[in-house]
């Protein structure tokens, strides 16, 4: 059961304002709830976020596990509610903008050396494991509504197929494909593909989202003999981490419980039950792994709580009731 006076209590602002949020369902005029929001947007560490993100694209693209990524920190932002509005975001939206094509897909400096089928040099270029990040806090922080977030969602949308979405990359990076057989599903592309969806709520419901939730919970279903693109669902996959970067328990759990569809789907009731299961005696939440670029953090250590990871696992079962 969710501790929401413990979540309220957190020294976290963005802990606080979401709870108010998401939890509470307090609506953004609510006084309490914009006092918390207006801590988050000063809060040292949130500013400290958007003073990075002004130099956007940041460092060159090599590694989408790299939790320190600009993109990944701009996802975080979006997640806690920031917008474009709060000191600071215009110019960065402003300067994403500056790396979308007229398709619509932001590219990133990408560099994929020529032995991994890459061509070896630094390219404006986007892959199907990082232009939905982007996208999907572009929709957040600006709109869905907007025309060429709009536009690029619908070019990602297209690349779908019935077992979910492929490793795909743009022209600019040249032959490179993940090390996994043609015709698998990407798990992490399909996963944060789902993602992106769930920002649009007249895409929630398609055959686009049904194919992709299906591919994860059968990936799960069958986690000791499925791993496409050596995604393994083993070990390291079930421990409690955060912010959402990479394929991990929290993060897909997260995203499937954001499908009505999929809320009564008994491997997704699976994979909630195995996140219950690790809270601990004194009835908190505590990381199991750790990212070290976002040390600092109360989910960027695992030596005490973390009011962020209780407040992810009280949103998921929220939402599996029915109440968010």
């Amino acid at each position: 059961m969710c501790d929401i006076d413990y979540l309220l209590n957190s020294n976290e602002p963005w802990t606080v304002y979401r709870t108010m949020e998401d939890i509470l369902g307090m609506g953004t005029d609510d006084p309490d709830a914009k006092a918390a929001r207006k801590r988050m947007v000063h809060d040292p560490l949130v500013r400290g976020l958007v003073e990075e993100l002004s130099g956007w694209p940041g460092e060159v693209l090599s590694s989408h596990k790299s939790a320190g990524q600009a993109y990944h920190r701009l996802s975080f932002l979006a997640e806690i509610g920031m917008d474009k509005e709060d000191p600071g975001m215009k110019e960065i939206v402003d300067k994403v903008a500056l790396y979308i094509h007229p398709d619509g897909i932001p590219r990133l400096p990408s560099l994929i050396p020529e032995r991994y089928g890459g061509t070896g040099e630094v390219k404006e270029a986007w892959a199907l494991c990082d232009a939905p990040t982007t996208l999907y806090s572009l929709a957040r922080i600006v709109s869905p509504e907007d025309k060429l977030v709009r536009a690029g969602f619908m070019k990602l949308l297209a690349i779908a197929r019935t077992s979910g979405w492929p490793c795909t990359v743009s022209e600019e990076l040249g032959g490179f494909r993940g090390p996994g057989r043609k015709d698998d599903p990407c798990p992490y592309a399909t996963i944060i593909m789902l993602k992106l969806i769930s920002a649009f709520d007249d895409y929630k419901d398609s055959d686009e989202a049904k194919n992709g939730v299906e591919c994860i919970l059968d990936l799960w279903e069958n986690s000791r003999v499925k791993h496409p693109y050596i995604f393994y669902m083993g070990d390291d996959f079930r421990k409690l981490k955060a912010p959402f970067v990479w394929y991990d328990i929290m993060n897909v759990a997260d995203i499937l419980s954001r499908f009505e569809f999929a809320r009564k789907d008994q491997r997704l009731l699976e994979m909630v039950d195995l996140i219950r299961s690790k809270r601990g005696e004194d009835g908190r939440y505590r990381p199991e792994s750790e990212w070290k670029a976002w040390k600092g953090w109360d989910f960027g250590q695992k030596k005490g709580p973390s009011s962020w990871i209780e407040f992810l696992v009280c949103r998921i079962e929220k939402r599996m009731e029915g109440l968010a």
